[in-house]
């Protein structure tokens, strides 16, 4: 396998640029910046080419700038693969609901293989918002994958989040449409149908049932999670994120929360 320098070296014969060329360049990017890190001095240039040495992450901007090539092609010949940074972000234990947001994925990166062992590699003991999971649930369904664009978010229901238990199980990975934020107040004949709403606040995350009331919204559990409801000013305390539409979930964490109980 070819050594990334050796890469970088071969497009910047193929561009009949020479060592002098890309240090000036790289100056003006530097100076227009306003970082002399952006700066690439000869025998720098020289090193990651010839010696291996890995450039810095303002080096790789000018080196892609000035050949005109993927930044995030550059970040993988050196071992950094930008396309699975949500699989490895499902990875980091976090005990709080967080959201992961698909719009900072650079375009072009496809985002389609959920990636994250739950029981071995996550311990999401609170309601997660992140881009995509899981290698315990396998491959999500093709409704939800066919389906990952830039206006849904994702989330993951935190292992000690079960406000909305049995409906949202924890550990469930839910799609979230920003597009759906108006609370309804009517539409549904039952628990299954009405509509469940993910919530940030001053503390995290929430998902719930909601109503709003006065200037305030309510946020309802499920009864049978015996989690009490909460209520916030709104707007100023919450903010209602989307609906959820969508849902993959684990169906082996009741005896767990039985256990705990």
């Amino acid at each position: 396998m070819q050594e990334p320098g050796r890469k970088l070296r071969r497009i910047r014969e193929r561009l009949s640029l020479k060592y002098r060329d890309v240090e000036n360049a790289s100056n003006k990017i530097a100076l227009h910046r306003g970082n002399p890190e952006f700066a690439i001095g000869l025998s720098r240039l020289a090193d990651i080419e010839n010696k291996g040495t890995t450039p810095s992450v303002y080096r790789i901007y000018s080196l892609c700038a000035i050949y005109g090539i993927s930044f995030s092609l550059v970040l993988s010949w050196y071992g950094v693969e930008v396309d699975a940074l949500p699989a490895d972000a499902a990875k980091i234990s976090l005990n709080h609901t967080r959201p992961i947001d698909f719009d900072t994925v650079p375009p072009g990166v496809r985002v389609t293989e959920m990636a994250a062992d739950i029981d071995n590699d996550v311990d999401l003991k609170r309601t997660t918002c992140l881009s995509r999971q899981s290698q315990r649930w396998g491959k999500l369904p093709l409704g939800l994958t066919a389906s990952l664009e830039r206006r849904y978010r994702y989330a993951v229901i935190g292992q000690e989040d079960w406000s909305m238990y049995p409906l949202l199980p924890p550990g469930s990975f839910v799609q979230i449409d920003e597009t759906k934020r108006h609370i309804a107040t009517a539409g549904w004949q039952h628990e299954y149908e009405r509509p469940i709403y993910f919530i940030e606040h001053r503390a995290g995350y929430r998902c719930g049932w909601c109503t709003e009331i006065g200037g305030f919204l309510l946020v309802q559990t499920h009864a049978a999670s015996h989690v009490p409801p909460e209520i916030f000013r709104y707007p100023g305390e919450a903010d209602v994120i989307g609906q959820v539409v969508g849902v993959t979930m684990r169906l082996d964490l009741g005896k767990r929360r039985h256990t705990r109980s």
